[in-house]
């Protein structure tokens, strides 16, 4: 039964990949970035980094961003079995754990992969609550010493699934956009105290950009520094935005 399982888990991956490549090459998908330095796409990177966005918005990053000396950390669950095929085709490395299951395991390979690429991990996922950013991401990336990018990511008038996260389903041929934060470096061997500060204001940038990204996508309007955002093809070979809120108050938060 595990074989057979297996079997089927494999060839539902191969069966979403497939349909996720043909539904996103319809869309007009535009990136913007405070700092285009820490988007993995450009490679212009600097160092390595910790990506976040909301679960519900997976799709674009997962299919725009692969190919990128990423790993991806998904959960032990089966529900993310189908997605890590899927992630495999993709161009993805990926870690299974959570802090629930396989913590410590997935620690000691998120410590490794960090020395050699990128990190995304969904911080609401993957059951929720919804927007809700689990201290997770921050205690890595203070525990790693790598900082945290934030991605604002929207659709216009997505259709949205009945689930935890109204996870969206971009309509074929709309807009999607992306907006990549500046670098966030998160202080190293945080408390509890400054751990629930860091992850709060993380939180609320990330919600901000969000709703920056879906007022985007719903306008059809035109930002400073926009580009089209393409998919690249391959591994890596190597290693703005006219701001649409001042990036001096952004940063400041941290």
């Amino acid at each position: 039964m595990k074989l057979e399982s297996a079997f089927l888990n494999q060839f539902a991956g191969l069966l979403t990949t497939a349909a996720l490549r043909g539904w996103m090459e319809t869309l007009d998908c535009r990136v913007a970035h405070y700092e285009s330095s820490v988007d993995p796409g450009l490679r212009r990177w600097r160092r390595h980094y910790l990506y976040v966005f909301w679960h519900e918005y997976i799709l674009c990053p997962l299919y725009m961003r692969g190919h990128c000396n990423v790993a991806m950390l998904l959960s032990r669950h089966r529900d993310a079995e189908i997605l890590s095929h899927v992630a495999g085709h993709l161009g993805y490395d990926f870690v299974r754990g959570s802090t629930a299951r396989g913590g410590t395991a997935a620690l000691r390979q998120l410590l490794a992969a960090s020395r050699r690429m990128h990190l995304v991990i969904t911080p609401d996922g993957p059951r929720g609550p919804r927007r809700r950013l689990a201290p997770g991401p921050v205690y890595l990336a203070s525990k790693l010493g790598i900082p945290l990018v934030a991605l604002g990511v929207g659709y216009d008038r997505p259709w949205r699934a009945k689930s935890w996260d109204r996870f969206a389903v971009p309509r074929p041929f709309s807009r999607a956009r992306v907006i990549f934060s500046p670098e966030i470096p998160v202080p190293p061997d945080l408390d509890r105290d400054g751990l629930e500060h860091c992850r709060n204001q993380i939180e609320r940038l990330l919600e901000r950009l969000t709703g920056e990204a879906e007022a985007w996508a719903e306008s059809g309007a035109h930002v400073p520094g926009e580009q089209r955002m393409r998919r690249p093809q391959g591994p890596p070979r190597g290693r703005a935005l006219g701001c649409l809120l001042p990036a001096r108050a952004t940063v400041a938060a941290f």
